[in-house]
């Protein structure tokens, strides 16, 4: 059995973007195999009965500013979103739809076209480009988003996080170990290594 880290995350969360650009750093200079498990973070609050950061004024702004620190300290290229917060579902969805060969990239434009280029990723203008960059027709995509077996898969990977006690994003889990937060990655990687 490969060894690995799994990274739970949503493309909604600005942390989990940060996350995502340390692990690209990473992956640079250390063979690591992680893992992205997409999750429904909207869902996952429900479930936990947690109100997101979001819908709490006082924690929204500090959101704003902690992620523009956490850039600059990493030297990572990040906006935030002024459509804050989008609902995901279609594009989360399509993570589970698109093939493996295109995966890694589908993730790096979505990513990135949110936190870094302030796009809507869920207008349909906008998403049609990036799917093309992704070499993914913008059709067979849409219609794929909207599958019962991608549906149904979207919520079980989400319930299964909710059942691992995993209760936001980014998370990342090694060693049936739960490290919560994009500044736990760190210890994530301790205890891959152990």
């Amino acid at each position: 059995m490969t060894k690995s880290i799994d990274f739970y995350f949503d493309f909604i969360s600005p942390y989990s973007y940060l996350a995502h650009k340390k692990i690209e750093i990473i992956r640079k200079y250390k063979k690591i195999n992680f893992n992205y498990n997409p999750i429904l973070v909207g869902g996952l609050h429900n479930l936990q009965g947690i109100t997101a950061p979001a819908f709490i004024k006082s924690k929204l702004k500090h959101m704003k500013s902690d992620c523009a620190l956490i850039a600059k300290k990493n030297n990572l290229d990040f906006i935030w979103n002024h459509r804050f917060p989008l609902n995901t579902l279609t594009i989360m969805r399509g993570n589970l739809f698109v093939n493996k060969k295109v995966k890694k990239l589908y993730i790096n434009v979505m990513f990135d076209a949110y936190w870094r280029d302030n796009l809507d990723i869920t207008n349909n203008k906008i998403l049609k480009i990036l799917l093309k960059k992704c070499f993914i027709d913008f059709d067979i995509f849409l219609e794929a988003t909207k599958k019962q077996k991608i549906k149904n898969k979207l919520k079980s990977i989400t319930q299964k996080a909710h059942k691992k006690e995993i209760f936001g994003t980014p998370t990342f889990v090694v060693n049936d170990k739960i490290f919560w937060g994009q500044d736990r990655l760190e210890f994530a990687l301790d205890e891959y290594d152990k």
